[in-house]
This record gives structure tokens, sequence and C-alpha cells, in this order.
């Protein structure tokens, strides 16, 4: 791979406020990816959220729980540590979008209804780092310094 290529997608533009705004939405949607893949706090894992998509029309539906799973998961961890957030993001936002389209837009915006409140607000983050790439304080900080 290229080294400007590289730079360019660790680069930043950002100081401290993409780092606060990403450590803590990276915790949560870890945790989220985390429900989904080994049914942690609350969650159905592979198989029930695998059902669960393959009753929307999402085939196959373990394959797609995995998918999800591991993009607000990995992508969680990508932003916590900073590490490739560009990407990170649009993989985010991408699967939030999927969520808002499949899931949540026909009972509304709020949460109390299953709404997609929740899953713009993620989008709107993700695509916002998307743009100010990790910040001052993160991996790639270090990386496109070099």
């Amino acid at each position: 791979m290229s080294t400007s290529f590289i730079q360019k997608i660790t680069s930043t533009t950002s100081g401290i406020a993409s780092t606060i705004l990403r450590i803590p939405v990276g915790l949560i949607l870890m945790a989220h990816g985390a429900q989904k893949l080994f049914a942690m706090f609350g969650g159905y894992g592979l198989e029930g959220t695998g059902q669960f998509m393959a009753s929307l029309g999402l085939e196959p539906g373990y394959l797609m729980a995995l998918l999800a799973g591991s993009a607000e998961f990995f992508g969680g961890a990508a932003l916590v540590i900073g590490l490739l957030v560009r990407p990170a993001s649009v993989v985010i936002a991408f699967t939030m979008l999927i969520a808002i389209v499949t899931v949540h837009i026909s009972n509304g915006l709020f949460m109390s209804n299953n709404g997609y409140e929740y899953a713009l607000t993620l989008l709107i983050v993700a695509v916002s780092l998307v743009f100010s790439g990790a910040g001052s304080y993160s991996v790639d900080k270090v990386i496109s310094a070099k």
C-alpha cells in the first residue's frame, strides 16, 4: 500500500473533540456488537440475532448477524483505540443506515417505540468521524505523522 494512502485514511483535522466523541461511542458500539456476537449483556448471540435478521428478509440471517455484530464490536474497538477510524466509521455508518431502514424507520423517531433516533445518532457520529478523523489522541495520529 502506498504511504500517501495510509496517511490519507489516518490523518485527522480534529483535536481532542473527536477523541472525546469516539471513545464512549466506541464502547457503546462494542457492547451492542457483543450482544450480537457473544450473547452478552442480554443479547441473543449469533443464532438468535441471525433468526431475527432472517425474519426481516436479511438473508442469510446468521451471516448478516455476524457482519452487523462485527461492524459494531470491531468498529467500536477501532474507535476506542483510534485505529483506522475513518474506514471503521464508514462501516459503522453503513450498518446504522441498514438498521434504520430495515428495523427502526417504521416505528417512528423515538427509542421508546423502537424508533430510529439512537441508530440515527450513531450514524451521524460515524459520518462526522469519517470527515474529522480520530483526533489528536489516537493511533491514527501517530501513524499519519510518520
